[in-house]
C-alpha cells in the first residue's frame, strides 16, 4: 500500500472513536486521501487500572471484548492485507453501535458477548473476510502486535489520552487524541470541521483543546437517534465515573 495520509488507531468498542472514524470516512469520500486503520486497545491502556475503582462496572467487559476483536482484525490484515481492516471496522461498529441496544439487556452481558464467536462470523462474511478468522478470538499470540501499535500510538501523543487517535501525514506529521464528536456532521460540515482541526493540528505549538463535558454520542446502540442530543456528561480520564 502507498503511505497513507491518515493513520487511524482504533478500538472497536469505543462509540467516540467510531463516531470520529464515521466523520473521516466522510472527509475521504470528497478528498483524496488513504487511511490505515491501525490498532490501539483500551484494555491493554488500562491494564494496570482499578477497574472496580475507576470506571462503570460494564467497562472491563467491553474493553476486554475490544481486545478479543482487535486479534481478529490482526489475523485479518495478516492473512488479507491492510485494504481488509477498513471495511471490517465499518462492519464491526455498525453492529456495535447502529444497532439498536437489547431491550432489557445487561450492558455488561452485551459487552461482553461482542468479543464471542457467535457475534463476529457474521460480521467477517459482512466483510468478506472467512469465518475462521474467529479463531484469532482467543489467540494471545497476537497481543505484542496489537501492543506494539498501542505503544506506537501513545508514543505519538504521550500517555494520558483514549481513543481515537489520528496520525496525520505519517511517518513524520502531528498526531493528536481526537477530535472528540457527539454528533455526525452533514457532508459540507465534515469537511470544514476537518479543514479546522487540519489547521490546528499543523501549527506546531499546538498541543490541546479540551473540555470534559461531553455528550453521549448519537448512535443507535447508546439509545440515542440522530434527531435528538444526547445527555450531556463529565468525563474523567475516559470515564463517566466521578471521581471522589
Amino acid at each position: 500500500m502507498r503511505t497513507p495520509d491518515i493513520n487511524f488507531y482504533f478500538d472497536p468498542t469505543c462509540p467516540f472513536a467510531w463516531m470520529t472514524s464515521k466523520w473521516v470516512r466522510l472527509v475521504i469520500a470528497q478528498r483524496d486521501y488513504s487511511v490505515d486503520w491501525r490498532f490501539i486497545s483500551l484494555r491493554m491502556i488500562n491494564a494496570n487500572v482499578d477497574y472496580d475503582a475507576h470506571f462503570p462496572p460494564e467497562y472491563e467487559a467491553g474493553h476486554n471484548a475490544g481486545l478479543r476483536l482487535l486479534r481478529v482484525a490482526a489475523k485479518a490484515r495478516a492473512e488479507h492485507g491492510h485494504d481488509a481492516i477498513g471495511p471490517l471496522y465499518a462492519a464491526l461498529g455498525a453492529h456495535i453501535f447502529d444497532s439498536e441496544p437489547t431491550p432489557g439487556g445487561d450492558d455488561s452481558a452485551t459487552r461482553d458477548r461482542r468479543g464471542t464467536q457467535r457475534f463476529v462470523e457474521p460480521i467477517l462474511q459482512e466483510a468478506g473476510l472467512p469465518t475462521s478468522l474467529s479463531d484469532a478470538l482467543d489467540d494471545d499470540s497476537l497481543d505484542p502486535e496489537i501492543r506494539a501499535e498501542t505503544d506506537e500510538a501513545l508514543a505519538l501523543t504521550g500517555k494520558d489520552v483514549g481513543t481515537p487517535i489520528i496520525h496525520f501525514e505519517p511517518p513524520t506529521g502531528v498526531a493528536f487524541f481526537g477530535p472528540v464528536i457527539s454528533r455526525l456532521p452533514s457532508e459540507e460540515d465534515a469537511v470544514r470541521l476537518w479543514d479546522h482541526v487540519l489547521g490546528l493540528a499543523s501549527f506546531p505549538g499546538f498541543a490541546e483543546l479540551k473540555r470534559s463535558l461531553r455528550e453521549r454520542p448519537q448512535l443507535r446502540g447508546l439509545g440515542v437517534s440522530g434527531d435528538e442530543a444526547g445527555l450531556q456528561e463529565d468525563w474523567h480520564g475516559g470515564s463517566r465515573r466521578q471521581k471522589k
